[in-house]
């Protein structure tokens, strides 16, 4: 069980991780691949653990007024804000944009570019629940792939990162090259008002349901331990994501029967899984076996949030 459990001050980051890790703006961040290996171009970034769920979990930490360039995904990507304030971005032109703080939670449509930025004044970190086992390559905008060769970065057609200033082109590989206008104009877009129905802000008070004095909060999915409820955000992303939280309570004979994780974002959150027990301060991760018995309990002078993600 040991290795199903990622301690986050444990964890190894790239500090490069995309092709415009060299640009002002987006250098002076961090990626962490906790679940899978995300959609990072480093092909040396280091992956806590490997085994598939059906969707792959990450983190970026940011110093001020750095964050991603415009990109897109083909399956769900869903930020969820640990610490501090991010403004995000949207549209092929950025123009688009919307503000979030920590404990909110937003989920991008796919076919659409997105970018954000720490908008606060010191390092923050956000989570990244990303679709399905492979979820795929990303697209940037023409202006990223220009101007991160500028710095010598490019990525090559195996989706992996090379530095032209080291080394050249492998033979029988080719630089991807920047989209084209007219593909550029089939991205959709949304205005923010649209986009809202995406986004679950923590001041929310819909509560879906409570047991033992640990409240829960359906926001993806409409599934939690085989009960049905009605989710914030009704977005099909391939996975249920719930928030708990309590200061002090317990849930005994939880039972999952899809691959879950759980990763905390405040307070300590005891979870005993058959007869392995743990404890999860904020940041860290566990994985849970399928049809394992959970127990997970809480005792702490201020509120605790749990997040806990299941494969549909």
């Amino acid at each position: 069980m040991i290795d199903r459990l990622a301690k986050f001050n444990e964890l190894v980051p790239s500090s490069l991780p995309f092709v415009e890790g060299r640009l002002e703006g987006h250098k002076e961040r961090k990626n962490y691949t906790i679940i899978g290996r995300g959609v990072a171009e480093d092909t040396k970034q280091l992956i806590k653990i490997q085994s598939l769920h059906g969707y792959n979990l990450g983190a970026v930490s940011a110093m001020p007024k750095n964050g991603s360039g415009l990109h897109s995904h083909t399956t769900a990507e869903v930020f969820v804000i640990y610490s501090g304030k991010w403004r995000f971005y949207w549209g092929a032109d950025g123009k688009q944009e919307t503000i979030l703080e920590a404990g909110d939670i937003i989920s991008m449509p796919t076919n659409m570019f997105r970018a954000f930025e720490n908008v606060g004044d010191k390092e923050s970190l956000m989570f990244v629940v990303l679709g399905g086992d492979d979820p795929g390559i990303i697209t940037w905008v023409p202006e990223i792939l220009k101007k991160a060769k500028e710095t010598g970065m490019a990525l090559l057609d195996d989706n992996s990162l090379i530095d032209l200033k080291k080394v050249e082109v492998p033979n029988g590989r080719k630089m991807i090259e920047p989209i084209t206008q007219n593909e550029l104009e089939r991205f959709d877009n949304y205005l923010p008002e649209e986009l809202e129905k995406n986004i679950y802000r923590n001041k929310q008070n819909n509560i879906s349901d409570e047991v033992n004095g640990i409240k829960l909060y359906q926001v993806l999915g409409n599934k939690f331990n085989k009960k049905t409820y009605e989710p914030s955000i009704k977005q099909d992303t391939g996975f249920n994501l719930s928030i708990l939280k309590s200061s002090k309570g317990h849930i005994t004979n939880l039972k999952f029967e899809k691959p879950t994780i759980m990763f905390s974002r405040t307070g300590k959150w005891e979870i005993m899984i058959d007869d392995f027990q743990c404890v999860l301060n904020a940041k860290d991760t566990i994985s849970i076996p399928i049809n394992s018995k959970v127990n997970i309990k809480i005792d702490e002078n201020e509120e605790g949030y749990l997040n806990c993600v299941t494969k549909i």
